[in-house]
């Protein structure tokens, strides 16, 4: 393990306020339709990049990553199934996921990829990167949920009762129902965020429809239930002896890593980060002091240079500095400013100590 290295501020384009959601369509595969989300890249070089969101996430969730790196990579953001706008599945585990995945990127014969996974979809990418070595060029994780014990330390841990009631989803349904969609959405950004001021109105806006949308689909809390109580078992399964431990399939791992994690994480244990870091062989860590569970959403430039240099030094990908914004394609843009782009002052721990 070593520390992230950043890449200049320069090789990113410049900010111009808050970037549309990226349109979607539905494939479908083996017969059930997968949503996705399409980036395109803005240079003939580009290589292909696949996102994988968290849990109760959706492909928005990389909105703003994507259109940073559009300049080096083709991005395509999907839907889990039974999130977002993915049909349901059978079955919600990390291994189901993983296949989920994996014949996304067989399906859509695009490979080899780089892959991001946040929360859930960090554990989703360990196991198609420990399992698929061949269909990735890079592994980028933030936050990653691979396993640990102390309930007190997530956010989630509260929800563990539940997971032991009979029928939790219809409960679950229940409650749902019974919150508006714009305090569903803040509770989520609450939990996710370090400072919540930081989340700007459009993606707000975002998050009250995508909170809506849950309402009209029936097999929505069944589908979080049900991959919360299969991520929990997985914990349990990564202490015992055995090959699937995702701590095991972790250090299978090959490929070109890079681990982020934030220091105000609710959700994810904080030392797991640089845990995941020291087991990948060939891996990187960045630590970010004042970010939580979502980096990529809350620091996306951050995360963006951090990205950048890994692949910079770990795969073909040339750096090319940005001479101005009037050089690239612009999409509709509303002029609504962020917190998020104000430099954060010590928000980012130096690359010295990254290792911790």
């Amino acid at each position: 393990m070593e520390a992230a290295r950043l890449a200049p501020e320069d090789v990113l384009p410049a900010s111009e306020g808050i970037t549309p959601a990226w349109p979607g369509r539905s494939v479908a595969v083996d017969g059930a339709n997968i949503h996705v989300r399409d980036t395109p890249g803005r240079s003939a070089t580009v290589e292909p990049a696949v996102y994988v969101h968290g849990l109760g996430g959706s492909s928005l969730n990389w909105t703003d990553l994507a259109g940073l790196l559009a300049d080096y990579l083709d991005g395509q953001a999907i839907d889990l199934p039974g999130f977002g706008r993915s049909d349901p599945a059978r079955s919600y585990t990390v291994t189901a996921f993983a296949d989920r995945v994996i014949r996304w990127i067989e399906h859509s014969d695009r490979g080899p990829v780089h892959l991001f996974g946040n929360s859930l979809g960090g554990a989703v990418a360990v196991c198609v990167a420990g399992t698929r070595p061949e269909l990735l060029r890079s592994l980028t994780l933030v936050s990653p949920a691979m396993p640990f014990l102390d309930p007190r330390r997530s956010f989630h841990g509260r929800l563990l009762p539940l997971l032991l009631i009979p029928r939790a989803d219809w409960l679950a349904a229940r409650r749902l129902a019974a919150i508006d969609p714009a305090d569903l959405a803040r509770m989520v950004i609450e939990s996710c965020f370090a400072d919540p001021s930081r989340f700007p109105e459009q993606r707000f806006a975002e998050a009250v429809e995508e909170a809506r949308l849950r309402y009209t689909v029936p097999e929505y809390t069944s589908a979080y239930v049900r991959t919360l109580r299969s991520l929990i078992l997985s914990f349990v399964r990564a202490y015992l002896p055995g090959s699937a431990s995702l701590w095991q399939v972790a250090r299978r791992i090959s490929t070109p890593t890079l681990v982020i994690g934030g220091q105000r994480d609710m959700l994810v244990d904080v030392r797991v980060a640089a845990q995941v870091a020291r087991t990948i062989p060939d891996s990187r860590l960045l630590t970010l002091h004042d970010v939580g569970h979502v980096a990529q959403m809350e620091a996306p430039r951050m995360v963006a240079r951090a990205v950048l240099g890994m692949l910079s030094e770990a795969s073909s990908v040339k750096l090319v500095p940005r001479t101005g914004a009037s050089e690239r394609p612009k999409r509709a843009r509303r002029n609504t400013k962020s917190k998020r782009d104000i430099p954060f002052g010590g928000g980012i721990t130096p690359a010295g100590e990254a290792a911790g």
